[in-house]
């Protein structure tokens, strides 16, 4: 049983890899583009609140559109929240 469990594994991680590129791809969306966004993003958020950049995931996955006819590439983000900070006074 062990044997056939580490197969099953393993194709999942390579299927689960494949998704991945092809998401990419249909999405127009390279590793690179990928890190400047989810930079931008911390830097935004982290105005108004302390995350936990380490345990920050975001990634690429999919969701259906009535406007596509079908499915589409979407930014998910799990983004661990600290504490909000004080709102910054404007002058």
């Amino acid at each position: 049983m062990g044997f056939f469990s580490k197969k099953k594994q393993s194709s999942s991680v390579a299927k689960d890899r494949l998704k991945l590129v092809l998401i990419h791809d249909r999405a127009n969306c390279n590793t690179e583009l990928l890190e400047m966004m989810k930079q931008e993003i911390i830097d935004v958020i982290s105005r108004y609140m302390e995350i936990d950049e380490k345990g920050l995931e975001i990634n690429l996955g999919t969701t259906s559109s009535e406007y596509e006819n079908g499915i589409v590439p979407a930014l998910y983000a799990n983004i661990p929240i600290r504490n909000m900070r004080a709102p910054a006074k404007r002058t």
